[in-house]
């Protein structure tokens, strides 16, 4: 046991707090039930190190022979395919000076845990935002990878005419040209809040509604439209577009439908996660806080590929966010996610 701030620090207690604390700030997207943990991929990366490897089955295929008693049964050979993830690392400390003034009441530990998730949650959601965009960026000029393309992403932006904002049936109608007869995979709608006004103002979003102790109907902070649960968050991607005249000032906004489970996430191996070290004769004296992280968002229906050049044991956030590093192995109409970008 060592000494953080004059008060003893137990390594241990501080990793279990860092985990349990409720973290009120934490952003939307990692709540919302389209990121979930996968016990798979956990076991893997506990001994397999920063890659690792999925199998699948492929769907069973071909046309049947005619059975009349002298026609020839052909068989077909199973296959399968896998899809490849990555575990990154990240690590970060804080000094004794910047929590000193935030540290107040008789329980330390559990501020400095709590202030600590706050920081990784943000920057969890960055790290998801950043695969998205990259997954996004996939197209190619047949197979998967121009299905994806041409079917999970519904751009109706404009920079120069009249600026495009969502309307009523325009998140039911990319399910459906992304997943087809399989678009009930679809969950959750993730906006920005100036699109969730729009659809307000069309009254095709519905707060959902609780009755109090005296019977009266009140809403809640959770809506629906077209039959999707509506997650409000902005941190979705917002990019100035950069329009002329009127429009000068147009932005753009992407609003993600996900089905639950289509993020896979899980905690690698960390022998350290904290530590203080204390520096006697730097600033007079100071302790610092250091925090490590090593786990994957896997986007469940793609590949990662380590590029050719520059790579470590960890990804960075520019190898995590280049979309040549990714690629498509399930049938997309298989992968609930999907992306329409409007002005509002």
């Amino acid at each position: 046991m060592s000494t953080y701030l004059n008060f003893p620090f137990d390594e241990e207690v501080f990793v279990q707090s860092w985990d349990a604390t409720p973290d009120p700030t934490k952003t939307a997207m990692l709540d919302s039930g389209a990121v979930v943990e996968d016990a798979v991929i956990a076991s893997r990366i506990q001994a397999d190190g920063g890659l690792y490897t999925i199998p699948f089955y492929s769907v069973l295929d071909g046309t049947p022979d005619n059975y009349d008693g002298a026609t020839d049964i052909t068989a077909e050979e199973t296959a399968g395919s896998s899809q490849t993830g990555v575990v990154f690392g990240r690590g970060k400390g804080f000094t004794a000076r910047n929590f000193a003034s935030e540290l107040s009441g008789a329980d330390p530990m559990g501020h400095i845990a709590a202030t600590i998730g706050k920081y990784w949650a943000k920057q969890r959601q960055k790290a998801l935002i950043s695969i998205l965009q990259a997954i996004f960026g996939i197209t190619g000029a047949s197979g998967n990878a121009k299905k994806w393309h041409d079917t999970h992403t519904a751009d109706l932006t404009s920079a120069t005419a009249t600026p495009y904002t969502m309307g009523a049936t325009d998140l039911n109608d990319l399910a459906t040209m992304a997943m087809g007869d399989n678009k009930n995979l679809f969950s959750l709608a993730i906006m920005h809040s100036a699109v969730a006004k729009n659809l307000e103002n069309l009254q095709v979003l519905e707060h959902w509604k609780y009755t109090d102790a005296n019977g009266i109907q009140r809403p809640t902070t959770l809506a629906s439209v077209n039959g999707f649960t509506v997650v409000i968050d902005d941190g979705v991607p917002v990019q100035a577009v950069g329009g002329s005249g009127a429009n000068k000032d147009l932005t753009s906004y992407t609003t993600y439908l996900l089905g639950e489970g289509a993020i896979r996430t899980a905690k690698g191996r960390v022998e350290v996660p904290a530590e203080v070290y204390r520096d006697p004769a730097k600033n007079g004296g100071q302790d610092t806080l250091y925090t490590r992280i090593r786990e994957t968002i896997h986007p469940n229906g793609f590949s990662f590929t380590p590029p050719a050049s520059g790579w470590t044991n960890s990804p960075t956030d520019a190898q995590l966010a280049a979309t040549a590093n990714w690629s498509v192995v399930f049938d997309p109409k298989a992968i609930p996610i999907a992306r329409l970008i409007t002005n509002g």
